[in-house]
Order: C-alpha cells, then structure tokens, then sequence
C-alpha cells in the first residue's frame, strides 16, 4: 500500500505534467495570434506607404501639369504627365491588390464563424 506521501508525490508529478503540457499548448496558440498579427502589421504598413507614395505622385503629376501649362503646352499630350499618371496607377492597382486579399482573408474567416440562422416563427394575425 502506498504512503500518504507516496500519493502527495505521484498527484504532484501528474499535475505538474498536466500543467506543463497546457502552458505549452498556450505558447503555441500565442505564437499563432502573434505572427497573424505581425503579418496584419506588415500589411497595414505597405498600404499606409503606398498611400505616401500615391500622394508623392499626385503632388508631382500637378507639378509636372503646371509646368506644361505655363509652357502653353496640352498636358493630355506631355509625356512626364503620362508618365506620372502610369506611376499613380500602378500604386494604386498595388493598394488594391493588398486590400482586396485582406477583404477576402476577412470575409473567409467571417464565414467560418457563422452560426447557424435560427428559424423563425411566423405569427398569426
């Protein structure tokens, strides 16, 4: 027959295994909510510098318009502005490409917890 301390010592060791075990699971669902919100991060930084960028741009494209139209030149026709309006549009096609992924990532886990409708019933009058 074991001992009183026999028993103390094994239900110690068992708890202290247990509680282990849940303390690492822990550190794992921790470290999956940290790189979700790391890669969340990193995402919310290049759409705020594609935003920057956009601006730069827009601030050149009406330097660059003015500067034609003080020359009395057409701006549809100069080619910086051309340029400039291709550079607004590739960053802006960028932004998109980043914020509809995100929409998408959002919308699918939305999905995944949904709970199911309740029915509804329909009253007499």
């Amino acid at each position: 027959m074991d001992s009183f301390l026999d028993m103390v010592k094994k239900n110690a060791k068992k708890g202290w295994v247990e509680g282990l075990a849940a303390v690492m699971q822990g550190a794992n669902i921790v470290s999956g909510k940290m790189n979700e919100l790391s890669e969340e991060g990193k995402k919310q930084y290049q759409m705020f510098n594609l935003h920057v960028k956009i601006k730069d741009q827009m601030n050149e494209l009406g330097e660059v318009v003015y500067a034609a139209f003080k020359k009395g030149k057409n701006p549809d026709e100069d080619k910086k502005v051309k340029s400039a309006l291709a550079k607004i549009e590739k960053l802006e096609w960028q932004l998109r490409k980043i914020t509809d992924s995100a929409k998408i990532k959002s919308i699918v886990k939305k999905k995944a917890r949904k709970k199911p409708a309740r029915k509804q019933v329909k009253s007499k009058k």
